[in-house]
């Protein structure tokens, strides 16, 4: 075997050196502010039929929370419950480099080890830094190719970076988080062919990564071993999904524990497809200016070419989504119900607003064209393009994501955002209270999520 140090085993040794004390207070705010809108997310999805299903297709039971169901489960179904649930209604956090959810699989992932093992808030924060973090960087190492070989990137690198997360939460030794890495590897998939039909299986893939992390770190510390160069190995991870083991692998790896990149995650302001957001803000600015939708005789967007084959194309498709779960990764309608409702929140994608004739009949109207100088997936940019009727053009630009580090949310407003989402689902405002009361200390004694379960 090899004398050489491998991937794994050298991020394993990037974060054995990191000081739990010394994490930025920048780190433990952007971790409580995850906490909290995973939290509302999980809340407003609760009664819905994807995650009545996977509760009721579930056999554990267990001491372990799944936020807002009255019902315990073992730790891989508290993880998978979550998972999904905070990922279903897609208004969850972004990694704008990648791109990547890291949140909604960190956090369940966390969330149910140190509930399960009695583990401290401290440990828990270190274990949520250091997992949303790994996935991050993973998602920088070959930029666009794991979704254009078809599969999921928060699918595939949210299962190590859950592995990463329960590892450092449960204080596995060196060989251990190794080999719990090396199983993750195997356990990680998600293909994106919902995208042909609206199907719900992205909602599932972060709750499924979630648990797979959390499983392999398990079995790691019981001594199961894993292959330790499952990152750059010749059957490795990114030969497998990405088609290469030729990443950057200093992106990974060059200042891991140093320089925190979880950091800058976002949150979205409306509940669909990241990179559609700027779109949006530019179809209300151009709603805003007095423009009638009867007016336009055709718009153009400049895009990023890595959006296309998953926002665009099939274009005839985009411009009619099947339903309302479709209609989230579809350009042109968000830009229509962003342009005629003026927003773009859970009850803007009905199967209302997808048959509503005005919506259709604008969605028809938009239309792309590449720009080769597009920065994605470095930072998310919108732009709108109409010609009127009349033959006048207007045009909006946007140069980066709103709720991202260049126009950062407020924790104020993902308080609000948060509230929005419990009420959504039915809890009353004393519990939402509650919890964020408990997001606020949660990093600072155990973890205890009982009384936010029904």
């Amino acid at each position: 075997m090899s004398t050489k140090l491998s991937v794994a085993e050298r991020l394993a040794d990037a974060v054995a050196g990191v000081d739990p004390a010394k994490l930025p207070a920048t780190v433990r705010a952007r971790a409580e502010e995850i906490l909290i809108d995973i939290a509302g997310l999980c809340v407003a999805a609760r009664d819905t039929d994807y995650v009545k299903a996977l509760i009721a297709g579930w056999d554990g039971s267990g001491d372990c929370t799944a936020i807002g169901h009255a019902r315990g489960f073992d730790a891989a179904g508290a993880a998978a419950i979550n998972g999904t649930a905070s990922h279903g209604e897609d208004f969850d956090d972004t990694f704008e480099g990648g791109p990547v959810h890291a949140g909604v699989v960190i956090v369940p992932a966390v969330l149910a080890a140190a509930e399960r093992y009695g583990r401290s808030g401290a440990a828990a924060l270190l274990g949520l830094a250091v997992g949303a973090e790994v996935t991050c960087r993973l998602s920088t190492v070959v930029p666009k190719a794991v979704h254009k070989s078809g599969f999921h990137p928060t699918a595939v690198f949210g299962a190590m970076g859950a592995a990463s997360a329960v590892a450092v939460t449960l204080g596995l030794d060196r060989a251990q988080h190794v080999n719990a890495l090396g199983l993750a590897g195997s356990m990680a998939g998600g293909i994106i062919e919902y995208l042909a039909d609206g199907s719900w299986t992205k909602r599932l893939h972060p709750g499924w990564a979630a648990q797979s992390g959390l499983r392999a770190a398990l079995m790691a510390r019981q001594g199961f071993i894993g292959p330790r160069t499952v990152f750059e190995g010749e059957h490795g991870l990114f030969h497998g999904f990405a088609h290469t083991t030729q990443g950057n692998w200093d992106a990974l790896l060059g200042d891991l524990g140093r320089r925190w990149v979880m950091e800058t995650i976002a949150f979205k302001p409306y509940a669909c497809g990241t990179m559609t957001h700027p779109y949006i803000d530019c179809a209300r600015r151009l709603a805003a200016r007095g423009i009638a939708a009867d007016d336009i005789a055709e718009i153009v967007c400049e895009v990023g070419e890595g959006t296309v084959h998953r926002l665009w194309e099939p274009l005839a498709l985009k411009r009619r989504p099947p339903n309302a779960y479709a209609a989230k990764f579809s350009t042109p309608f968000c830009i229509a119900v962003g342009f005629l409702t003026g927003d773009a929140g859970l009850g803007a994608f009905t199967d209302a607003t997808v048959a509503d004739p005005r919506i259709q009949s604008l969605a028809a109207k938009v239309g792309y064209v590449i720009d080769p100088n597009n920065p994605y997936p470095r930072s998310y940019t919108g732009h709108i393009r109409a010609t009127l009727r009349n033959g006048s053009v207007v045009e909006e630009r946007q140069p980066h994501l709103r709720g991202g580090d260049h126009e950062r949310l407020s924790r104020g407003e993902i308080e609000e955002k948060f509230k929005r989402n419990a009420a959504f689902g039915g809890w009353p405002t004393d519990r939402a209270a509650a919890f964020l009361k408990f997001a606020a200390r949660a990093f600072d004694g155990p973890i205890d999520l009982k009384p936010f379960r029904g």
